[in-house]
C-alpha cells in the first residue's frame, strides 16, 4: 500500500479538525452550570429534573432557546399554578439568569434558537404590516390589544413586548399560537413582524384622537353614547327654561 504525501496528511488533519466540535469555553460552562442550578431550583418540579416533563408541565426537550427567553424574560415562568394561562409580569430572574436558563434549556434538545435580529429597519414596517395582517391579526387584533380565544383562553396584548420577545414567539409558539418555523416565515419575516408590532406601540394616529384603538365598532359606540348624554343635557337644559302655564 502507497504511503499518504505529506500533502494529503496535512488534508486530512484540516478535515479532521474542522469535523471536530470545539470544546466549550470555560465562560460558556459556567453559564451552563449556573443555568442548571438554576433549572433544578426553579423548574424541575414542573419541568422534571432533565426537562422530561411531569403531570404538572410539559417537557421541554423541543422547547429550545427561543421559548425559554420568551416565557421567562416577559414574566410567564414560573408559574405559581399550571392550570393557570400564563400571563406577562415581572420577571422572576434578572438577565444573567435568564441568559444562563436559556443556554441550558438550548441543550435538553433541538428546539429552535432565539433569533438574531441583527438590525430592524424602518423600511420593513410595510411588509411586516402585511404579514401580519396575514398571520397574526385574527388573534391579537388589529391594534395588537390582543383579544378571546377557545377553551377560555386568550390572546395577549403585544404591548410592550420587545422585537426579540416577538421573534421568539413567532419561533417557539406558546400557548395556542402556532409555530412559524423557517419555511414559513424566514428571519427577514422575522424581523419585519418585529419591526411592526414594535410600531404599533406608538402607532401614528392622523385621523384624530385614538381611543384606546379597540376598534370601529367600540369607538362608535362610545361616540353615540357620548352623543346621547349630551342630548338629554340639553332637552333637561330646555326643560328647565320652560315655565309652566
Amino acid at each position: 500500500m502507497r504511503r499518504a504525501g505529506p500533502i494529503a496528511c496535512v488534508l486530512v488533519a484540516v478535515v479532521v479538525a474542522a469535523a471536530t466540535p470545539r470544546p466549550a469555553t470555560g465562560q460558556d460552562e459556567q453559564l451552563h452550570e449556573r443555568g442548571e442550578e438554576l433549572f433544578v431550583e426553579g423548574c424541575s418540579s414542573c419541568h422534571g429534573a432533565e426537562g422530561g416533563g411531569t403531570e404538572q408541565g410539559p417537557a421541554l426537550l423541543e422547547a429550545g432557546e427561543a421559548a425559554a427567553y420568551y416565557y421567562l424574560s416577559t414574566g410567564r415562568m414560573p408559574l405559581a399554578n399550571s392550570t393557570e394561562q400564563p400571563r406577562r409580569k415581572e420577571p422572576a430572574y434578572d438577565e444573567d439568569e435568564i441568559d444562563a436558563l436559556v443556554a441550558y434549556v438550548g441543550t435538553l434538545g433541538e428546539g429552535p434558537p432565539v433569533p438574531d435580529l441583527l438590525v430592524i429597519s424602518r423600511a420593513e414596517r410595510a411588509e411586516g404590516g402585511e404579514l401580519y395582517r396575514e398571520n397574526c391579526q385574527p388573534c391579537h387584533s388589529a391594534s395588537g390589544a390582543g383579544g378571546p380565544l377557545s377553551y377560555g383562553r386568550a390572546a395577549p396584548q403585544l404591548a410592550p413586548a420587545t422585537p426579540l420577545q416577538v421573534a421568539a414567539a413567532v419561533r417557539a409558539g406558546p400557548g395556542q399560537m402556532p409555530v412559524f418555523g423557517p419555511d414559513v416565515l424566514d428571519d427577514a419575516d422575522v424581523r419585519a413582524l418585529a419591526a411592526y408590532v414594535e410600531y404599533l406601540d406608538d402607532p401614528a394616529d392622523p385621523g384624530g384622537l385614538p381611543l384606546g384603538r379597540t376598534g370601529p365598532v367600540a369607538e362608535g359606540f362610545v361616540a353615540w353614547c357620548l352623543g346621547m348624554v349630551a342630548l338629554l343635557g340639553i332637552v333637561a337644559w330646555i326643560g328647565t327654561r320652560a315655565k309652566p302655564s
